[in-house]
């Protein structure tokens, strides 16, 4: 009796959807989401058209289709016309779909929860279809802030507390998240072109880079320049940066207390470059929880957040005009 005569089992189809079991009886018994055939008349056997059936349910309420709507939709998309059934009463209310699975999101907007079911479920397609749409209509730090980041954190805390179930999870929705930020901010076009840019980079013992690229995006966002060095720059490669490029300003990222290097980050706030009579250094934002606690020197800054980063590098690169060799021949 093998999956691909009789189909696949409910707790196997539960598995690759990212729901749990008693979701999908439900949707069975109440809307008539149901296989179309089933082994010796009581057990659920899923065949591929059934699946595919299921993945549109999936898909539709994500995307914040009320289920009875979403079902409607998905059978007539299989060609299953039939009427749901009704709903028994001893059924009581419907719990959320993929509840069974689900992530806990603590000041996410309801209807922003379908990025954790559709990370859950590996859902590729609808995750790069709800974070083009979240960013289009909330922008990129709203978005950040209230969803991404929330998001990806409830995956952390999920898999940390269910022996590193879900890690899965929280790589694929990374990748996608990070593959947005990253395609916002090369679509976006430079507005200030007069201003030194932002220098970008990780401490030389920090791989995290999402936050660093959420900002990247937000300076993008606002039509400011950025160099972007991403995860473990060289103390040393960072001191040529700065020097070849004069920066406005120098955001330093680090996730843990031990990648926090205060010397490395004293020195890019004292370094000087310019021409003479004209010479100036970077202001260093100390970015990341890995700073927290500690006391900031002269010449830094601690953000709170993106946001308050994002304003802080606004005022100094309108501030700060870019060296010669950075200007835009043309003007």
């Amino acid at each position: 009796m093998s999956d691909a005569q009789y189909g696949m089992t409910t707790g196997a189809v539960a598995r690759r959807l990212g729901v749990s079991p008693t979701t999908l009886r439900s949707w069975d018994q109440r809307y008539g989401i149901g296989p179309a055939a089933r082994e010796d008349g009581r057990h659920r056997r899923w065949s591929p058209a059934d699946v595919a059936m299921l993945e549109d349910m999936c898909r539709l309420t994500t995307s914040g289709v009320p289920p009875a709507e979403a079902a409607r939709v998905a059978r007539t998309r299989t060609g299953q016309q039939q009427p749901p059934p009704l709903v028994p009463a001893s059924l009581g209310p419907m719990r959320a779909p993929g509840s069974g699975n689900g992530l806990l999101l603590r000041d996410v907007h309801k209807e922003f929860r379908g990025l954790a079911r559709a990370a859950v479920r590996l859902d590729s397609p609808t995750i790069d279809t709800l974070l083009r749409d979240l960013v289009a209509a909330h922008g990129l730090v709203t978005s950040w802030e209230e969803v991404m980041a929330p998001t990806l954190h409830a995956v952390g805390r999920k898999w940390e507390s269910s022996d590193d179930r879900y890690v899965e999870v929280e790589h694929l929705l990374s990748w996608h998240i990070s593959t947005a930020l990253r395609q916002f901010a090369g679509s976006a076009r430079p507005r200030v072109t007069d201003a030194a840019p932002v220098l970008l980079a990780c401490l030389p013992a920090e791989s995290h880079t999402l936050s660093l690229e959420a900002l990247a995006a937000g300076l993008a966002e606002r039509g400011l320049p950025a160099r972007m060095f991403g995860a473990a720059l060289p103390a040393e490669a960072l001191d040529a940066a700065v020097r070849r490029l004069g920066p406005s300003a120098v955001v330093l990222w680090s996730q843990s207390r031990s990648t926090a290097d205060h010397a490395l980050a004293r020195h890019v706030a004292e370094t000087w470059f310019g021409v003479k009579g004209a010479r100036t250094h970077p202001l260093v934002l100390l970015a990341g929880p890995g700073w927290a606690g500690r006391a900031v020197g002269p010449l830094m800054h601690r953000p709170s957040g993106l946001r308050e980063a994002l304003d802080i590098l606004t005022h100094r690169c309108t501030a700060v005009p870019a060296p010669a060799a950075e200007r835009d021949p043309a003007g």
